[in-house]
């Protein structure tokens, strides 16, 4: 059975931080690629950040520099640290985690947490 557990949500300040974490069961992660995607209240859901099975990044332009994801394969976890919070962070957060076939931009397996919620005060 595959889970992705999410946890690190809250209220926070507009220019405080938060850290998320995600939990990955059944034997996924070594090769999945793991990413955080954000829906806010009447919007769709966006990719925040990526990280590929190699440690390889990718960020939406509005959060580059300000977040950061990485992955402990060891501990089956991925985490994004949120700095200088806005706003407009205010969102639902999910943890993603895709399965690519190799030399494609298709997948074949895509599990996704129940999601935790972040708000930010201005």
């Amino acid at each position: 059975q595959v889970q992705l557990v999410e946890s690190g949500g809250g209220l926070v300040q507009a220019g405080g931080s938060l850290r998320l974490s995600c939990a990955a069961s059944g034997n996924i992660f070594s090769d999945n690629h793991m990413g955080w995607y954000r829906q806010a209240p009447g919007k769709q859901r966006e990719l925040a950040a990526v990280i590929s099975t190699g440690g390889s990044t990718n960020y939406a332009d509005s959060v580059k520099g300000r977040f950061t994801i990485s992955r402990d394969n060891t501990r089956n976890m991925v985490y994004l640290q949120m700095n200088s919070l806005q706003p407009d962070d205010t969102a639902v957060y999910y943890c993603n985690a895709r399965r690519y076939i190799m030399g494609t931009m298709s997948y074949d397996t895509d599990y996704w947490g129940k999601g935790t919620l972040v708000t930010v005060s201005s």
